[in-house]
């Protein structure tokens, strides 16, 4: 066995910027997989990602190696770019799993790792060894069909072929003896017995479609590394980082912010990504737009972080996802209560949020006329003036 050569991807951010190394996914390149995301980051992290043997821009090999040889040569190829500097990690599939060597081996190095779709143990020997055997016979172009199904939760790409298409390019091109070593070295990964040495803080992320590794093992990651949390993410297979970047942009920046709260259980997840979290987020960009929620999200700071969260949690989640009114009745209902509270400077939102939830214009016009029996004349003349101003930017006003 010996340390294969790591090649280094610059994704995003200038050197001055703390680190951030991410790994790719079996059959993938670290560009397609994480440029999305690495665009999110750039602003705060400098971010570099790595690929394996024969994969994008990586050195084809013909020598066996390990996941662990595979770790080394990662700070390897880190020490080359940035020294010895400190990092966060984050990594799917494969690419999680060299996380946990990571962190294993230079736990003075690493400062946190996201674990995307691993976890300690990947899939059987017997089903590495019979992938390998394929694609020495037939080459990688052999697992397109099932990697697509395999890698992207239904509908991904319908609504983003050109992503999906990148990434099965580099399946399609990866070298095939590079690509079955990669098996190989997983097909001997298991670091179930080391768990509990992992000092470093942890965030486990899976996808509720991922079949190839599914969510039971991210939890069993969380309850076996102390203090780790976990993050199941609706709608998602194999490959977080292109099907939900902002949810993964978001796990990390709460890694980088620093170690786990103490208000933070095994099988919980860290900072405010929890599942509540989650699903509170995924509502109001649904309803709010993703525009306005990353305006509001570029404004939070250290005072106003807990009661953002907060609001994701409760308001988005635990009230707006409740089953008993629509969401369209629900806009009737805030839109009321924002006039009779006179928050004008809220209401205006959420009548774009109204329009988006079904609402028609003279449903909204109703609503108002309805306001001006019950909240006041006053109130209702003001709120009048508002929804004319969102009403007239709508196509065919």
């Amino acid at each position: 066995m010996t340390v294969p050569r790591i090649t280094a991807v610059q994704l995003a951010g200038s050197e001055e910027l703390p680190l951030l190394v991410v790994g790719p996914s079996l059959g993938t390149s670290v560009s397609a997989l994480w440029g999305e995301a690495a665009a999110l980051l750039g602003d705060r992290f400098h971010v570099v990602g790595w690929d394996l043997p024969g994969h994008g821009r990586g050195t084809p090999t013909t020598e066996p190696f390990t996941l662990a040889e595979v770790a080394e040569g990662v700070l390897a190829t880190v020490d080359a770019v940035r020294g010895d500097s400190p990092f966060v990690y984050a990594g799917d599939s494969v690419g999680g799993a060299v996380g946990l060597y990571l962190a294993l081996a230079a736990p003075a190095r690493v400062r946190g790792v996201a674990a995307l779709c691993t976890g300690a143990v990947i899939g059987t020997p017997e089903g590495w060894a019979e992938r390998a055997a394929q694609v020495r016979a037939a080459g990688t172009p052999s697992l397109i069909a099932s990697s697509a199904q395999r890698w992207f939760a239904p509908g991904f790409t319908d609504r983003q072929p050109d992503a999906a298409g990148a990434l099965l390019s580099s399946l399609q091109h990866a070298d095939a003896e590079s690509y079955a070593l990669v098996c190989e070295a997983l097909a001997a990964h298991d670091l179930r017995e080391r768990l509990a040495d992992v000092a470093v803080p942890l965030a486990a992320v899976g996808g509720t479609h991922d079949v190839a590794a599914p969510t039971d093992l991210q939890r069993a990651l969380a309850n076996g590394v102390p203090g780790a949390g976990f993050l199941e993410l609706d709608g998602v297979a194999h490959l977080a980082p292109i099907e939900a970047p902002r949810a993964v942009v978001s796990v990390i920046d709460s890694l980088a912010r620093g170690p786990i709260g103490t208000d933070v259980t095994p099988g919980d997840t860290i900072g405010p990504n929890s599942p509540d979290w989650s699903a509170g987020m995924r509502t109001r960009r649904e309803v709010l737009g993703d525009a306005h929620v990353d305006r509001a999200n570029a404004k939070i700071t250290d005072v106003t972080r807990d009661f953002q969260s907060f609001i994701t949690r409760y308001a988005w989640n635990d009230i707006w996802n409740r089953p008993g009114l629509a969401r369209r009745d629900r806009s009737i209902a805030v839109l009321t209560a924002l006039i009779a509270g006179r928050h004008f400077e809220e209401l205006e939102f959420h009548l774009r949020a109204a329009l988006t939830n079904g609402l028609t214009r003279e449903e909204i016009v109703e609503v108002l006329l309805q306001s001006a029996v019950y909240v006041g004349v006053p109130a209702a003349n003001t709120a009048f003036g508002v929804a004319s101003k969102v009403l007239d930017e709508q196509p065919g006003a």
